[in-house]
């Protein structure tokens, strides 16, 4: 057997793979795309069949040449870039700078980096997809023609440097319409009555106490307007007789959640572990592409992680299943391994995000890896795991109470089998099940009568739909067919980043120039921000992957209307001014108040008196804590490039204090170091010595 080149897109990936082939196999890694569009110009001929003009990306030339030497030394070629449209077409780049034909078998595809996996895809290559090339090419000249041509119109007529995205509007839309719907909102008032009851003839006044709800009066379920309406209901109550008018049992089965796909790992670890979408897509991609794990040597821990489907390989169900037995025993195993379905659209090519192997088990590699590694390691082992098991088995009980005309209703669960429970439980964006959360009532018969404790009548407001958090936000992007699994946290970043929203207490808000913007896109371009109309072009993107749909007449259906709309906004959108915000802050160089502006990093000061001045200065928001290291200064915090928030002192280079927790403006009573606020998702804020050998820790109200 002759020598073989096998070319990947990362040196991570290249050196894992390395391992599984003998010394006949050379692996290189192209570190992603070695050509793209030009940066300069559109390099799209829109006049001949919207033809892209491809160049080496700056800085590629030397991979480029060291891929070609050691082509010349090969006997055989292969391709095992990710198993996606993107890796499609960096194999069809590839091919085309190193003269390989892509009609011969010189594409290797898998979906884990295993040596079984590896070794397996090694012997079946195949010819290059040109189809999911088409599709790829299809996006990428998309993207270009609207970016390229909607960016000089908003430079032009709003502010020079912005620019627009074709799906990153319509996000920026769903933020914008989401905060009109919340100023708009007027809360209504409506009330609530709780009756607090016992057993009659019960001595121990806390024993068998129990809460019930007004729930119906009549038979029409109550609504109650105001304060006189629910006092009136409560002095009627007060006369009459409690009994208990039904008992209801029940056995309520509860299925696991199904194992992840990219859209649900982003949103899962959002909610479990506090990581934005970018930062689990980083770290997945490091368990993806292997890390050493002692005597293992470099392997990959965990399936592709771009992946709409939930499908499972059955000898991955089979190692599930086995796990499961020795961890659980029987009683945990379903009788036969559950079938998820994916959404309609999944590409069923590809499985679910898994382990690779299910006795890799977490604290067994934690050892070797970082903390993000383990932490999101762990949840993406313990879902699959779950998946495999049994259902949970909830006893549930419903009383009715009836007062007269009046009907409340009490219920009460408890655990009767774990099941998947006993391993993981999905964590959603509201408070968990309220069967799961109530306890049980006390023990009770139809026609039992009960003594009237106390009734506590509650005033409520409607609440607004709440705004955006990462993971809602990639949730309804992905339920409307919007972008796909590997564009969600590239949507976000690009958003945060142009300025067009900020992140508020982990929410998108729209900032002023994100809302002009989406006002200024949807007067003139209807469909480029329209949610059905940018859908259905997702739609046409798949059709021509599945070899359905030409590429070059997608897109020239696209073009004709929207280069009309061009022509039109040209000549008729408005200029817009967008005026700084003026703050306190003196430019120390010519003596005028210093404004905000937006950056690539974020929003700055700088001095209005550009170009004559150009001051600039970070915008520091204070916290009201002293520096516990110099105490001159303030706590300010500050944002790292990637956007994450760290807090400093305002006297740096003076200072060079730093934290990545938020300190609480006291010093631990037991060692003397600063105390730090730490964030509880179920109990709130905690405040705990930042000596991590020192372990102090306290209570603090949720206002801090």
């Amino acid at each position: 057997m002759g020598k073989s080149l096998v070319i990947v897109e990362s040196p991570a990936k290249a050196k894992t793979i390395s391992r599984f082939l003998g010394r006949n196999y050379t692996v290189k890694a192209s570190v992603g795309h070695v050509r793209d569009l030009p940066k300069s110009q559109l390099g799209v001929d829109v006049e001949n069949g919207f033809q892209p003009r491809y160049i080496t990306i700056r800085g590629k030339g030397p991979v480029l040449k060291e891929l070609r030497d050691a082509a010349k030394k090969a006997d055989r070629i292969l391709f095992a870039t990710d198993p996606d449209r993107e890796g499609e077409a960096i194999s069809w780049h590839l091919a085309d700078a190193l003269k390989v034909d892509g009609q011969s078998p010189c594409r290797v595809e898998f979906n884990e980096i295993t040596e079984r996996a590896v070794k397996s895809a090694i012997k079946q290559p195949r010819p290059i997809n040109q189809d999911l090339v088409d599709a790829q090419q299809a996006r990428r000249v998309l993207d270009r023609l609207v970016g390229y041509k909607l960016s000089p119109l908003l430079w032009a007529k709003v502010r020079r440097g912005l620019s627009a995205g074709r799906v990153q509007s319509v996000a920026v839309r769903l933020i914008c319409e989401r905060e009109a719907e919340i100023d708009a909102f007027e809360p209504q008032e409506y009330w609530s009555i709780e009756a607090e009851l016992q057993p009659a003839g019960q001595a121990d006044r806390d024993k068998d106490v129990f809460s019930a709800k007004l729930h119906n009066v009549k038979g029409k379920k109550v609504k109650i307007n105001n304060q006189a309406e629910a006092e009136a209901i409560v002095e009627a109550l007060r006369s009459l007789s409690f009994a208990v008018q039904s008992v209801e049992r029940r056995e309520r089965r509860r299925n696991p959640a199904p194992p992840f796909t990219t859209s649900s790992l982003q949103q899962e670890a959002s909610r479990r572990l506090g990581f934005a979408a970018r930062r689990t897509m980083r770290v997945a991609q490091q368990l993806y592409e292997g890390l050493e794990v002692g005597a293992a040597g470099t392997v990959g821990l965990i399936t592709y992680i771009r992946t709409d489907s939930v499908r499972i390989a059955p000898e991955a169900q089979a190692d599930a299943r086995q796990t499961i037995q020795e961890l659980f025993g029987k009683e945990y195993l379903p009788a036969k391994p559950p079938a998820y379905k994916s959404r309609a659209g999944a590409q069923a090519a590809h499985e679910a995000v898994r382990p690779t192997s299910m006795e890799r088990r977490p604290e067994d590699v934690k050892p070797f890896l970082t903390r993000d590694q383990y932490r999101l390691y762990r949840l993406i082992w313990e879902r699959f795991i779950a998946s495999q098991m049994a259902p949970a088995i909830l006893d549930t009980v419903t009383v009715q109470v009836q007062a007269g005309d009046y009907v409340f209703r009490a219920s009460g669960s408890t655990i009767k089998f774990p099941g998947f429970m006993a391993l993981y439980k999905e964590k959603g964006d509201n408070a968990e099940d309220a069967d799961e959360q109530a306890g049980m009532l006390p023990e009770l018969k139809e026609g039992e009568e009960l003594t009237l404790l106390q009734l506590i009548p509650n005033q409520h407001f409607t609440q607004p739909p709440p705004r955006y958090s990462e993971a809602m936000l990639v949730k309804t992007l992905e339920e409307l067919g919007i972008g796909r699994p590997s564009t969600y946290a590239q949507i976000i970043d690009t958003i945060t980043r142009r300025g067009y929203v900020e992140l508020v207490d982990k929410r998108f808000v729209p900032t002023e120039l994100g809302i002009i913007v989406v006002d200024l896109l949807k007067q003139h371009f209807p469909n480029i921000i329209d949610v059905e109309f940018t859908a259905t072009m997702e739609g046409q993107l798949d059709r021509i992957e599945e070899g359905k749909e030409n590429w070059e007449k997608v897109l020239a259906a696209f073009w004709r209307p929207f280069s009309e709309e061009l022509k039109q906004a040209e000549a008729h959108m408005e200029e817009v001014e967008i005026e700084d915000e003026e703050t306190d802050e003196v430019c120390e160089k010519c003596g005028r108040n210093m404004v905000i502006k937006q950056g690539r990093y974020g929003r700055f000061l700088a001095c209005p008196g550009f170009p004559e001045c150009r001051n600039t200065k970070p915008l520091l928001k204070e916290i009201g804590v002293a520096c516990p290291k110099c105490g001159s200064g303030q706590i300010v915090e500050r944002r790292t490039r990637r956007g994450r928030t760290f807090y400093g002192c305002s006297s740096y280079p003076e200072c060079d204090f730093t934290s990545w927790q938020r300190p609480a403006g006291k010093d631990c009573p037991q060692c003397g170091q600063f105390m730090v606020i730490r964030q509880r998702r179920a109990k709130g804020p905690e405040s705990v010595c930042s000596n991590k050998e020192c372990g102090y820790r306290e209570e603090m109200p949720e206002e801090a």
